[in-house]
């Protein structure tokens, strides 16, 4: 048999795709290391020189998936169209990649990070996708203080406290899954839309725009994502 040599890059992005499928159809915990190697065509070696860890995987799988959403975006963060405000509700409100079709998929792969035992882990993958949105983030402010219509004396400094508000979503995401498992759907998703909502209004504050003005997720993307695997 041949043996095919492939580029690390190569590797890299075939066992994230494995990984991807894997995670997306049976959900984290149910896929193990072994079933990546398996499916990815690899020996566990290779796996390690890659990935210190599942966990290490999950975050890598995180900040690709963030850069995937940013790369959704682009049309619409360039549309000269919009304008600062616009290019806010894009980004925060994942207007193409975070359809409502792919909820299920999101908390069958993410739902482990938003236990409170798995607090190490919440930060990690946050610490991944705010590599990535962060520098976005900051040029959206810094456009939109330059046009007057937010205020942003510090575009970075405010970009990375806007995301830090993330962090207390992590309780209220796991208290509405528990509550969507006991049967209790229709109050988890009412409750985690008010979170958003909030969310949404403390940006509203900070930049001092008109409450309301930021949407922090498309219409229904709570129920959806609470919909997923209640059997």
């Amino acid at each position: 048999m041949i043996r095919v040599i492939k580029t690390p890059e190569v590797r890299l992005t075939e066992l994230l795709d494995c990984a991807q499928r894997l995670f997306f159809s049976r959900g984290y915990d149910n896929t193990t290391i072994n079933d990546i190697i398996g499916e990815a065509g690899i020996s566990k070696g290779a796996f390690y020189h890659y990935f210190a860890s599942k966990e290490a995987l999950l975050e890598a799988l995180a900040a690709r998936m963030a850069r995937d959403s940013v790369r959704e975006l682009q049309p619409l963060l360039d549309n000269p169209e919009l304008d600062a405000i616009g290019r806010l509700n894009a980004l925060f409100g994942g207007a193409r990649r975070m359809k409502v079709e792919m909820a299920p998929h999101i908390r069958n792969t993410f739902d482990v990070v938003f236990r409170p035992e798995n607090v190490v882990l919440f930060h990690r993958i946050d610490r991944a996708v705010s590599a990535v949105v962060t520098p976005i983030l900051s040029g959206i402010l810094a456009e939109g203080a330059e046009e007057g219509i937010l205020d942003a004396p510090d575009p970075l400094a405010f970009a990375e406290m806007l995301l830090q508000f993330r962090l207390s979503l992590g309780p209220v995401m796991h208290k509405a899954m528990q509550q969507a498992k006991d049967g209790n759907v229709d109050e988890a998703a009412q409750m985690l839309d008010e979170r958003l909502r909030l969310y949404g209004l403390a940006i509203d504050r900070v930049l001092k725009l008109p409450d309301g003005t930021i949407e922090m997720a498309e219409k229904g993307f709570a129920r959806a994502l609470l919909d997923a695997n209640q059997s």
